[in-house]
Formats: structure tokens, sequence, C-alpha cells
């Protein structure tokens, strides 16, 4: 379990919220690259006024960096995906070590779960994701209009993309606004909104 061999683990540092400066452990996994501080620090910046109470989508979650401080910083509900069991295992370690039930995981593809899930009730929707996947995939843009074509979004959704390549409004879905954009090294990461219909 996470924390029980450091020397074969990473951490992973919550910033802000009620679990602040909470060191959470994670296993070493191939291609597996939290969100760096500097990074989350500025989008949990950019979601602040409307992160309290949302439901929120963590995809390709690797670590669960971003749906975790989501959590921290009063969302809702999180639920976590990933293809590694290990992964999901390290979560629900964490999840359980915080003491809290607002997470949920499930293990599989992203891509196929946003392709074969859904036309969810408007009460299961998600007003915050994060689309974080293996840049070496390069299928932010996919995982953005599967994210519309089966209906996973509230209407005034909020959607965080993180690539190795800036992201232009036009290659967006039609209904999404681009709000920020900024790079950090090799991390081009955006903040679009999807407009009410």
């Amino acid at each position: 379990m996470p924390g029980q061999s450091q020397k074969t683990s990473n951490t992973v540092r919550i910033i802000g919220g009620q679990w602040r400066s909470r060191k959470l452990y994670f296993s070493n996994i191939q291609d597996l690259r939290p969100t760096p501080d500097r990074v989350r620090e500025t989008v949990f910046n950019w979601l602040q006024p409307v992160i309290v109470g949302s439901r929120c989508l963590d995809l390709f979650s690797g670590s669960g960096a971003l749906g975790l401080e989501a959590l921290s910083r009063g969302a809702a509900h999180c639920l976590f995906i990933d293809k590694h069991p290990q992964s999901m295992a390290d979560i629900q370690h964490n999840l359980a070590l915080l003491k809290t039930d607002a997470g949920e995981t499930m293990t599989g593809d992203s891509l196929q779960i946003l392709k074969r899930l859904h036309e969810s009730p408007s009460d299961k929707q998600f007003s915050v994701v994060f689309v974080d996947p293996p840049y070496a995939m390069n299928c932010a843009l996919e995982c953005c209009q599967l994210l519309v074509e089966h209906h996973w979004l509230t209407n005034d959704a909020y959607i965080y993309i993180e690539s190795s390549a800036t992201i232009d409004e036009q290659q967006l879905p039609p209904q999404w606004k681009l709000l920020r954009q900024k790079k950090a090294g090799n991390v081009h990461y955006h903040l679009a909104i999807q407009q009410k219909s």
C-alpha cells in the first residue's frame, strides 16, 4: 500500500483547502506525471469561484492530484478514472486516509469509458472536468469531443485541459469558450467553459 515503502513511491502535496499541506503517496507507474504544484495552484485559483459544491471528473487520474485537490477545496464529488489498477488502489487508499467518501474510482480506459457510458440524467453530469491524458496518446481533443457527444457535462461546465502543445479555441467543441491558457516548461494548460445552449 502507499506509504509502506517510500523508496518505491512518490508523493503529491495538496496545496489548499481542508487537507492543505497533506502529503500523499502513489506508486511508481510508467508515464505517470502529476500536474506540477505551481500549475495546480494556478488552475485552482482559476476554478476558485466554482469548485465548492462541484461534481468533478478526473480523467486519466494517475496520482489523483487534481481530483484530490478539488475535494480538498470543497468539491462535492469526484469520479477518478484510470486504466492502471495500482493507481486506483492508491487513490482509494488516500481517500480512506483523508476519511472522505466524496471520491469514487473506476478502473478502465478513459477514452473507452467516455464512449460507452453516459447519456446520464442532469444530476449525474459533471460541472468540472480534468482532461490530462499521457502526452504520447495525443487524445486530449478527442476527449473533449466525447464529453460533449455523450452528454457528460452540465450546461456551464468548466474543463481543464493539459497537453504538450497549445490548444486554440477553434480546435475545441463549438459551444466551448477558451477562458485561460498558460505554459510552464513543456506543460500547456487551458481552461474552457461550455456555454449554455
